[in-house]
């Protein structure tokens, strides 16, 4: 049985080249980046190298830019940082950010003195940037605000432009989780003035188990993980080097392929949304994943005729056919509470449906798209 991918937004096939250089290191270069001779030089030069492509690609200085196990540890160290180092105690959120972040926050209203102001979020998965101003207009605590560049779940797309700005205006710290942008888009970090944002190497085809943040200069964070100087001091322990060359060899391929890419891919996701349009009644989208402009062109999320409390067994009867996608993100499979994300901007009838996040990549097909929509219909009829 053949099988078919379409959840590229929870992780993505690694490229060939980007296999190959992860293989070329991990047989040549085996010594510590920390060591100071021959072997160790070596490899640290290849550390700095990928720095310095990732940040030219991203028009940032290499030094704002700190490698990580991913994006979940990115928001981590920054969320927590904020709060333990530099002084933060007012964090404004959404309640529809990923759990790396939504989950973090929860956690430090626990531990630590602060307070939590959540901005109104639209019924179409927008956020209210007039809430933001009201919300940053009336606080005179030193303040951090999260929110995510691309949702993860509707792939709707925030102006991180407009929201830099307002935070500027406030003197409000600004921190995004662009882990569905970074690959995907031509982004400018010199024009757009957040002071923190992280990426994952695996949303855009490179490997698992390695990301970065970028840690805007004179941002003043502390030590996240102690016990060495690697990452300006800021995470210790030893560079996984074969990963971040992987990564910096991921992102480049990505952004130079990016004009085509995109446009296959597009192709895709609008001939995805017209074909599921035309064979299944009452289909409609959460947020505004079907809008190509207002959402990213990676991803689809689609609520089906369906009752919700079917939803695990049609997931099951689309695996057992070789169709591979999601109820939400990767990161919360297992829960039974459904999505956090589509539990905030659907009315208590559409909760009740089932909902699917349909995500492509160039790996994909038109042939792929037919089979999965037959699939579906047949299980919703």
């Amino acid at each position: 049985m053949s099988t078919i991918y379409l959840d590229n937004a929870a992780t993505t096939k690694v490229r060939k080249e980007v296999a190959d250089s992860i293989s070329l290191v991990i047989q040549n270069e085996y010594g510590n980046p920390s060591s100071r001779h021959s072997y160790g030089r070596s490899s640290k030069a290849l550390v700095e190298l990928s720095r310095k492509e990732i940040a030219d690609i991203l028009n940032v200085k290499s030094s704002e830019i700190i490698f990580t196990s991913g994006g979940t540890e990115g928001d981590n160290m920054i969320i927590r940082n904020c709060v333990n180092n530099l002084g933060v105690t007012h964090i404004v959120s959404s309640k529809i950010e990923h759990h790396a972040v939504t989950h973090t926050i929860d956690n430090l209203l626990l531990s630590k003195n602060i307070k939590v102001s959540y901005v109104e979020v639209f019924e179409n998965g927008d956020i209210n940037l007039d809430d933001l101003k009201d919300i940053l207009k009336d606080t005179t605590d030193k303040t951090l605000v999260s929110l995510m560049h691309i949702n993860n779940e509707i792939g709707n797309i925030t102006d991180i432009n407009a929201v830099a700005d307002i935070c500027k205006t406030y003197d409000a710290l600004f921190h995004s989780d662009t882990v569905q942008s970074v690959g995907h888009y031509d982004l400018d970090f010199e024009k757009i003035k957040v002071d923190f944002f992280v990426a994952s190497a695996h949303k855009f085809h490179g490997p698992k188990g390695v990301g970065f943040a970028f840690v805007r200069q004179n941002s003043n964070l502390g030590p996240y993980i102690t016990g060495g100087m690697q990452e300006k001091g800021l995470r210790a322990g030893t560079e996984s080097v074969h990963n971040i060359v992987g990564m910096s060899e991921a992102l480049k391929i990505s952004i130079n392929n990016l004009a085509a890419e995109k446009k296959y891919i597009t192709g895709l996701k609008t001939y995805f949304i017209d074909e599921i349009e035309n064979k299944i009644k009452n289909v409609k989208f959460n947020g505004n994943s079907a809008d190509l402009t207002s959402s990213t062109y990676t991803l689809v999320n689609v609520l089906l005729p369906v009752k919700r409390k079917t939803g695990g067994l049609f997931m099951f009867k689309l695996d057992m056919k070789g169709i591979a996608c999601s109820k939400g993100s990767a990161c919360q499979s297992g829960s039974e509470t459904g999505s956090h994300v589509l539990r905030e901007i659907q009315d208590n009838i559409d909760n009740d449906k089932v909902s699917l996040r349909f995500s492509f990549s160039i790996y994909n097909t038109k042939d792929e798209i037919d089979f999965v929509i037959s699939q579906i219909n047949e299980l919703a009829n």
